[in-house]
């Protein structure tokens, strides 16, 4: 019994992996979020699969239902939306399944920014304007910043930001942001990115708040803030250059590296003497086994 914690990716099912089709399909429990994952999502589930929305259990609760199915030896396909890797809240359960014995493993997803990206139709790295994206969310009052990490901070850096969990405080966040990347930098809120009412707001610091007020976005959704929204001033890649050198670069001669009369051992690349009897042949070893494999001692 194992298990699966699954990135469900941004919402449509058609950007779910084939990893995870093929086991939400064999897993007799699914378990997922039902406020964050469609049900379009679990389109792939056997019949007879046992369907755990977690959205209104607490960890316990959801450890109970994970405890009952190790119980009937029965594989788990535990959703969460987007990727693991960030924001999931999957690091508690892990703990709380080590802890019990009961083996997991990981399949990655698309996450929500990225899927974001995609509905802008941008690069969030764009040569010249910006080389680092910040992953971050709102300070709420449920789980403060820790320190270094305010969003003040993080600002400063004026690089492509990216904060999820934050669209209810996009107020807040302006007036945070303003100083540093200024009125007309660029900012997009992208609401249930890849979803059938998939919603794209563009604006800037100074018009993005009425914008979101209008439009009534309180969750779900993601807020991008830098200069390469703009899409413009941005110098060509260094990866097409003509500049660049291409294909693999000629590995050099042993008789180059090495001195004469002297061979590399197989330990730490240490070099010792050739053996001069006249004939002598190292034997070859067989593939996939150890020089010394099945010698006894001499």
């Amino acid at each position: 019994m194992t298990v699966h914690f699954i990135g469900a990716g941004p919402g449509a099912r058609d950007l779910l992996t084939v990893r995870a089709q093929r086991l939400i399909a064999t897993c007799p429990v699914c378990m997922y979020a039902g406020a964050l994952v469609p049900k379009e999502v679990l389109a792939d589930a056997a019949p007879n699969a046992k369907l755990i929305d977690t959205s209104t259990l607490t960890l316990d609760e959801i450890v109970e239902e994970i405890v009952a199915a190790h119980q009937r030896h029965e594989d788990v396909a535990r959703l969460h939306s987007g990727d693991l890797s960030i924001f999931s809240a999957v690091g508690e359960q892990m703990r709380r399944l080590d802890a019990l014995g009961i083996p997991w493993d990981v399949t990655p997803g698309v996450p929500a920014f990225a899927a974001a990206a995609a509905a802008l139709r941008r690069e969030l790295t764009l040569p010249g304007i910006a080389q680092t994206v910040i992953l971050t969310r709102h300070a709420s009052s449920a789980t403060p910043m820790p320190a270094g990490e305010e969003l003040e901070a993080l600002a400063a850096h004026r690089c492509t930001l990216v904060l999820h969990l934050a669209v209810q405080a996009i107020e807040e966040l302006a007036e945070v942001l303003l100083p540093h990347y200024g009125g007309d930098c660029p900012v997009a809120v992208v609401a249930k990115a890849s979803w059938p009412d998939e919603l794209l707001l563009r604006g800037t610091l100074a018009t993005i708040v009425p914008a979101v007020a209008e439009a009534g976005v309180r969750r779900t959704a993601v807020i991008i803030v830098g200069p390469a929204l703009r899409f413009e001033g941005f110098c060509d890649s260094h990866l097409y250059s003509p500049q660049r050198q291409r294909g693999e670069a000629p590995k050099p001669h042993r008789a180059d590296t090495e001195p004469e009369g002297a061979e590399v051992g197989p330990e730490h690349g240490e070099v010792r003497p050739r053996r001069a009897e006249a004939g002598h042949q190292r034997p070859q070893s067989r593939p996939g086994r150890a020089p010394n494999a099945g010698r006894g001692p001499r």
